[in-house]
Order: C-alpha cells, then sequence, then structure tokens
C-alpha cells in the first residue's frame, strides 16, 4: 500500500534555525609589521548603529539595529534571518597601538578598521670593553 507523501513545512524543521547567531559580526584580522586591519561584517546595520571603543587595549564593537515601525505593519514574520538588536565584540590589541591615528570606515556592511601599531624603538646601547 502506497502511504501519500507528507508535504514538507521547512517550519517544521528543527535544523533550518541552526546556526545563525553565530554568524554575527565575522571578522577578519589582519596584522603587518606596522598595523592591524579588522573587517567586520555587520549587514543590515547604518554607520550610526555602531560604536567603537577602545579602553586598556581593548577595541570594543558594539552595535545595535531595531525593526522599523513601517516594517512592522507589513504583516506577521514567520521566518526572519536578518539580524535585529544589540551584539558586541572584543578584541585585545595590547597596548603597543598608536591610538590617535586608528582609522575606522563603513561600506557595504563592511565596518573596516586601521589601527597602528606603535614604533618600538630600540633601547640597545653598545658597552665598549676597555
Amino acid at each position: 500500500m502506497l502511504v501519500p507523501a507528507r508535504r514538507f513545512n521547512f517550519l517544521d524543521d528543527p535544523f533550518f534555525y541552526e546556526g545563525e547567531k553565530e554568524k554575527l559580526m565575522n571578522t577578519d584580522i589582519i596584522e603587518n609589521d606596522n598595523k592591524y586591519e579588522f573587517h567586520i561584517e555587520l549587514p543590515g546595520f547604518k554607520k550610526e548603529d555602531i560604536s567603537i571603543e577602545l579602553d586598556n587595549g581593548n577595541l570594543k564593537i558594539h552595535a545595535k539595529n531595531e525593526v522599523n515601525e513601517e516594517e512592522k505593519e507589513k504583516g506577521k514574520v514567520i521566518r526572519q534571518e536578518r539580524f535585529y538588536g544589540e551584539m558586541s565584540r572584543s578584541f585585545y590589541v595590547g597596548d603597543n597601538i598608536d591610538e590617535n591615528s586608528i582609522n575606522a570606515s563603513f561600506e557595504n556592511g563592511i565596518l573596516k578598521l586601521v589601527v597602528p601599531k606603535k614604533e618600538i624603538k630600540d633601547n640597545k646601547k653598545l658597552i665598549e670593553i676597555k
């Protein structure tokens, strides 16, 4: 006897929602001799939604966005993959950075931070043997 196929409903699939929250603020960090470069994904955010703070060698990035009233009035949301709310990440960059020269830009959902390192002066002193 043939059993009729059950229609698959993606809303019933527990794995359909799995693993989404871990993908927030994906970051690539590149280190050169004279700087660190951070590329942080923040899709759906605006520049005004993001704050960056340097505190005792910790670079802290905080982002916050909310569903606007126009979106709420469109109807009942049955699946939401875009993130709304607050998120933060912190990276230890140490004390050997030039905090006055940090540069930040935000374009196409990517926050780019350039964190220059301080020049380390060589305090070696040669001692002459007599």
